[in-house]
């Protein structure tokens, strides 16, 4: 997935779901999921969106 469309997409799950989403870069480009389910490597992770915030 394109950088800028991962970005709408984990805003708007953050938004929505009311949970940490994080940005993580992958081997097939970018993908957004909750915070509580990435359990890879922190330098993968481009940004969190947390919705509280």
């Amino acid at each position: 997935m394109p950088l800028q469309l991962a970005q709408r997409h984990a805003f708007a799950l953050s938004k929505t779901l009311m949970v940490c989403i994080v940005l993580v870069l992958t081997d097939d480009g970018y993908g957004a999921m909750p915070t509580v389910d990435f359990d890879g490597p922190a330098e993968r992770i481009v940004h969190e969106y947390d919705p509280f915030s």
